[in-house]
């Protein structure tokens, strides 16, 4: 008896491995490509802006070519998130694809910046579309004990395809010229049509489309004027002060608008009650919080590493790479252990305070570091970091029900989003206020460096430059410590989510 129960659940287990397996196969690499794609493309375009501006002219206007796609996939978060609910997450998919290869063709053949521009806005809601769907489609097609090591995957790749972008960007652009950087999305997009083809079928909730126009209008003008506000404080410009506090203003009207609106319509763009649940504004917190974090690093840390600890731009690049490993093996292993244990908010829990310990570390003792030792710990803090955006995305998708999907996976893109350009801005505008009050000729240098690199620093003589790097690396402990403080605000949240178990 005790043999043909034995061997019964061998057999079971036997015939369950193929099924997983064809799950992997069949799910994974149709959203993978899709969410490359968009996530590529948010920095592929960042080392061909001077070719672009050498070919096109209107530098002062070729940062919009990068800020247009990143405000673009912003808007486009929730607006697919609602169409697909109700429409089928696959068919918005294939849409979200169609603009995105329409968008890049344009992008490639456009004549001016100004036009670039417009087409990168169209990329970007293809672009925003395709990350969105993605998410979804996990909660839609992989059983709940599974989904952990799925998002495992989605966040290693979202890591891993925004570092590539610069890379792959830089090489296109020497050898093809740069628009080859938006050419190469037509092969992989057709490729991505092909392995989508693959992902089942599901229908939407249906009924009668009543989509909330005035919300989009509204949301559109909030995130526009908000993210441009970041993007000017960004720059350092004092005589630019009276626009950002004018597009502040305006954000804050259009967010009571936005707000008052969503309230009272049939089928809000912003499901209000669905974002009043403890856990699921809890975790988009979360991943706010967690994008300040990383964006604030990835943003600074090369500039601290060249002008702060002397390293060559060739040696800047290899000294990051674990940061990116870190944070997708973080991933990777979080998911393995969701679906091996059954647990969630434990892992954030644990790894997010070795985060804050790490950047303590450094903002404390790194004059005493070794270049060495810097990306054991740069190692450490991401694969620490790396242990909360899948527990973010797998308890929205749980907590919102599969009717809900496709709005809960854009209200974590909104928020990653939104999270990660205010880090930015608050780490860039806590350096320029250190530095300022130091030296007022330092903080003008700084501004130089963010915009065009710590080139700016060769034409200081030797004394000079050692007396701004060791002004900019008093500033830089406070920049470190400001980074803790997110991330301490965040692992606080991952005490509080009342969702803790599958």
């Amino acid at each position: 008896m005790l043999l043909r129960m034995t061997s019964n659940s061998a057999a079971a287990t036997a015939g369950a491995e193929p099924s997983s397996r064809a799950l992997f196969f069949t799910v994974f690499p149709s959203i993978m490509l899709p969410m490359f794609l968009a996530a590529v493309d948010q920095t592929i375009v960042a080392t061909a802006l001077p070719a672009i501006a050498g070919s096109l002219g209107d530098v002062e206007r070729v940062s919009w070519v990068v800020v247009s796609y990143l405000v673009a996939t912003t808007i486009a978060a929730p607006v697919y998130g609602r169409l697909s609910d109700v429409l089928g997450r696959r068919r918005m998919l294939f849409v979200a694809l169609a603009v995105f290869l329409l968008a890049s063709i344009l992008c490639a053949a456009a004549p001016t910046v100004l036009l670039l521009t417009a087409a990168r806005v169209l990329q970007g809601f293809g672009g925003g579309g395709l990350m969105t769907t993605s998410q979804a489609l996990v909660g839609e097609a992989v059983p709940p004990r599974e989904r952990g090591r799925y998002q495992g995957y989605l966040a290693s790749i979202f890591v891993a395809s925004s570092t590539f972008g610069p890379v792959a960007g830089g090489w296109l652009t020497q050898h093809w010229g740069w628009p080859s950087v938006f050419i190469v999305n037509i092969p992989l997009g057709i490729i991505a049509g092909l392995l989508a083809l693959r992902l089942p079928q599901k229908p939407g909730t249906g009924g009668r489309l009543q989509f909330d126009v005035t919300g989009v209008v509204l949301f559109s003008a909030f995130i526009t004027s908000l993210l441009l506000a970041l993007e000017r404080i960004q720059q350092f410009d004092l005589a630019a002060l009276p626009l950002v506090a004018a597009m502040v203003i305006v954000a804050a009207i259009a967010l009571v608008l936005l707000l008052r609106q969503e309230r009272r319509a049939a089928s809000p763009l912003l499901p209000l009650d669905l974002l009043k649940q403890s856990a699921i504004w809890r975790c988009d917190l979360m991943g706010a919080f967690i994008g300040a974090g990383l964006v604030g690093m990835v943003t600074f840390v090369p500039i601290w590493l060249q002008v702060v600890r002397g390293v060559g731009p060739g040696q800047v690049g290899l000294m990051l790479l674990p940061m990116t490993a870190g944070i997708a093996f973080g991933s990777l292993f979080t998911g393995r252990m969701m679906a091996k244990t059954q647990r969630t908010a434990i892992f954030p829990s644990i790894g997010l305070a070795f985060t804050v310990c790490t950047l303590v570390v450094l903002a404390l003792a790194a004059p005493h570091l070794s270049n060495i030792s810097i990306p054991i710990l740069f190692a450490v803090y991401s694969m620490t970091l790396g242990t909360g955006m899948p527990v973010v995305q797998l308890t929205v998708q749980l907590v919102a029900g599969r009717a809900n999907l496709g709005s809960a996976a854009a209200s974590v893109q909104f928020s990653r989003s939104v999270g990660g350009a205010f880090g930015t801005a608050i780490v860039g505008a806590v350096l320029f206020a250190v530095l300022s009050a130091t030296d007022r000729n330092t903080a003008t240098l700084f501004a130089g460096m963010v915009e065009r690199g710590p080139v700016v620093m060769a034409s200081l003589d030797a004394a000079h430059q050692a007396l701004v790097s060791a002004e900019i690396r008093d500033a830089f402990r406070s920049a470190f410590l400001t980074i803790a403080g997110f991330v301490s605000v965040a692992l606080v949240l991952a005490w509080t989510i009342p969702v803790r178990r599958l």
